[in-house]
């Protein structure tokens, strides 16, 4: 694949790109392993909901639980998940649900209907608590991650989910499930003017897109495809240094003394000069000293340009 560096010359990306990408959800792989370090990466466990006015069941309120709040916990498995998630007044349970013979893997669920009354391929879903529920259920959920142990008990889950009661058009209430999840994402912004990212802005979870990071010289090198777009992201320390987390770095496109590099190119649209700045923000490395979990932010601007593209990586960190 060739990237066309405005106003200059060409350069051919060796390999193919995203050669090594790793299927979201399907494994935690390097990052499980990777060992304790400043600004090591955290799993989250909480849920969160807000509920339209109108909607019977979440009574057009909000609340978000943690478990310093809460209690909360998973059962099932793959094929059929449930949540809950108790106080001493309050409990809830969000049930997720594959087409019947079906197992959940990442990716949007729409048309969804009761999760115990699913009828054909449809999905399920059904959001209850406080003694309220939904006779029908028309919603859909995404689930961006998704880990099962040997025994197929879930070990990992982080899904939203819209659900509306009775009808379709009925309001709506939505959540944010995580439960042992670590941020796995890529975003970006892009300033009217700024050749790489077109003047957009767009996020890409597991629900939609596929992710990878492996060494590249003592950086990193982060691809992402998903929502018709390809994304690459290579990020080097200074000469002589190594990243570490909670440092900003002034940036160039090739790193150097005291300079760090970045690159960020996408959909064939790459810079031949980048200023700009990394902020590591979390970072752990394995046994053999490579990067496993990585989150950082970015600010590239091509060929001396004041419009920039603003990006933040999140990979199990």
């Amino acid at each position: 694949m060739t990237v066309h560096r405005r106003a200059g010359s060409l350069r051919s990306l060796l390999g193919a790109l995203l050669s090594l990408f790793v299927a979201v959800g399907l494994g935690f792989g390097t990052a499980g392993a990777a060992s304790a370090a400043t600004g090591t990466p955290v799993a989250v466990t909480k849920y969160s909901f807000t509920s339209q006015a109108g909607d019977y069941i979440g009574q057009g309120g909000s609340a978000a639980y943690t478990p310093s709040t809460s209690t909360i916990s998973v059962g099932g498995d793959a094929g059929y998940v449930q949540l809950t998630v108790s106080t001493a007044d309050e409990q809830w349970a969000v049930n997720l649900a594959a087409p019947r013979g079906e197992q959940l893997r990442p990716g949007i669920y729409r048309n969804a209907e009761g999760a115990a009354t699913r009828t054909g391929r449809s999905p399920g879903l059904d959001v209850y608590g406080d003694g309220r529920g939904c006779n029908e259920v028309y919603g859909q959920f995404s689930v961006n991650q998704i880990e099962t142990d040997t025994s197929g008990a879930i070990t990992v889950l982080d899904a939203t989910y819209t659900q509306h009661c009775e009808s379709a058009d009925a309001p709506a209430l939505k959540g944010v499930i995580k439960y042992h999840a670590y941020p796995l994402s890529y975003a970006y912004t892009s300033d009217a003017g700024d050749y790489i990212g077109q003047g957009v802005a767009q996020t890409h979870q597991g629900a939609t897109s596929t992710f990878s990071l492996r060494s590249y010289g003592d950086g990193v090198q982060y691809d992402v495809s998903g929502k018709r777009e390809y994304w690459t992201a290579q990020l080097t320390p200074p000469d002589g240094e190594q990243f570490e987390a909670g440092h900003t770095y002034q940036a160039e496109r090739s790193h150097g003394a005291s300079v760090a590099g970045l690159d960020v190119f996408g959909d064939g649209r790459g810079c031949n000069t980048v200023t700009g700045e990394i902020t590591v923000t979390r970072l752990a490395r394995g046994d053999d000293g490579a990067i496993k979990a990585f989150a950082a932010t970015f600010v590239q601007h091509c060929e001396g340009g004041v419009p920039a593209l603003h990006g933040t990586i999140h990979y199990y960190a």
